[in-house]
């Protein structure tokens, strides 16, 4: 009887050992500072980069689902090529392993924040039949970004939809058509992120407060909406050009920041000004205040399917999108073609639910032009005798 008491206490310490280890593993004290500032720093340069040309329309983007699939992609980046993904994407003082860890850290936070809310980070690799990948670069994104690896036949119609449904199973239903068939014959690869989040508000809305207003768009028009409305605590901040509040979801890891302008700033000049330094600013600055009028929009958005090459090149990764790349670590001669990110998102008096998702699509370089003479218009001909270099007879074929 004592051996068996003996036995189940050894194992139950060593479940419970197995189980702190693995909280540990997912801790947020295991992940680089570093990652994340350049992550945030990306996502304020690329937001600017889509607001000014989105002017005068919605913006709604997940930077991570971006700044994730790239990853994903850089980890196969050399010479140059990295370098240029490096210094667009906040890399360039990171260790490859170290982003890496930092990156599997995250994902495997981030995947379990909140029991109250949703959040499911995803990756995956499609691979054309056929195609040779490096193994080192498959098992680095297998071991660190979790990715699922398939082999499909691009050929056929029905890879696109296998690809899409990955992507809308990924987003609950939130984001369903990514890839259009027909595959293009040199597309080698595709490295996908998808996001999914749905959190309750910590203090939600009364549906019966909600009321008819207007709202004044970017262009001064009013637009009828409905105003969801509720008095009391709540975490508000003042800054010089700005007013903010911090709305939590579930038990308060996550959170909606909304940020209002004065009035005597467009919004475009505002967004223009944000950077990673107001951002910590804004945040660091709400405090509960236990008597605060608020009221915001029931609200919700699409964006995209946005494709980035433009931003992305301008943002000084130019390089990744020629055909003469170096993506050796994952094959010779591919290069990326294109980036395509789309981002939806609900907002109500329960809560939020959003979900977005980024394809990098991977093509192979179009081998150099065979040389070749195909004498289907006019032309001249010589007729030489080659010893003496004496030309015998020299004409113009014009019309034959």
């Amino acid at each position: 009887m004592k051996k068996i008491i003996i036995i189940i206490c050894i194992l139950t310490l060593a479940i419970s050992m197995t189980s702190c280890k693995g909280k540990a593993l997912y801790d947020e004290e295991n992940i680089d500072p570093l990652l994340i500032n350049a992550n945030n720093t990306f996502a304020f340069d690329i937001f600017k980069k889509l607001n000014a040309e989105d002017a005068q329309s919605n913006v709604f983007i997940s930077p991570l689902s971006i700044s994730t699939a790239l990853s994903m992609t850089y980890n196969g980046a050399g010479g140059s090529t990295k370098k240029a993904m490096a210094d667009t994407l906040g890399y360039s003082n990171s260790q490859m392993d170290a982003l890496n860890s930092s990156y599997k850290n995250l994902i495997g936070y981030l995947n379990n924040v909140d029991k109250k809310v949703k959040l499911n980070i995803g990756n995956s690799i499609w691979i054309n039949e056929g195609q040779q990948i490096k193994d080192a670069f498959i098992d680095t994104n297998k071991d660190n970004f979790n990715a699922q690896v398939d082999m499909l036949d691009f050929s056929k119609a029905s890879s696109a939809d296998t690809i899409n449904k990955w992507i809308k199973d990924a987003t609950s239903g939130k984001i369903d058509k990514m890839i259009t068939p027909p595959i293009p014959s040199d597309v080698v690869m595709y490295l996908i992120n998808a996001i999914y989040f749905k959190g309750e508000w910590t203090n939600q809305f009364e549906r019966d407060q909600t009321f008819d207003a207007k709202f004044t768009d970017g262009s001064g028009l009013k637009q009828d909406i409905k105003m969801m409305n509720r008095k009391g605590k709540a975490e508000y901040a003042r800054g010089n050009d700005y007013k903010a509040v911090r709305l939590p979801y579930g038990g308060g890891k996550t959170s909606m920041y909304c940020i209002l302008p004065d009035e005597s700033i467009g919004i475009n000049e505002f967004a223009g000004s944000m950077d990673v330094e107001k951002w910590n600013e804004i945040k660091n600055g709400v405090k509960e205040t236990d008597d605060l009028l608020l009221r915001i929009p029931r609200f919700g958005i699409e964006y995209g399917i946005k494709k980035l090459n433009d931003i992305l090149i301008s943002m000084g990764m130019g390089e990744a999108f020629d055909s003469s790349a170096d993506f050796s670590g994952i094959r010779e001669g591919l290069f990326i073609s294109k980036v395509l990110h789309k981002a939806v998102i609900e907002v109500n008096e329960e809560g939020s639910e959003a979900a977005g998702a980024t394809v990098v699509a991977m093509n192979e370089s179009a081998p150099a032009n065979p040389m070749e003479f195909i004498a289907d218009r006019p032309f001249l001909f010589v007729i030489s005798e080659d010893v003496t270099g004496s030309i015998l007879f020299m004409g113009k074929m014009y019309n034959p």
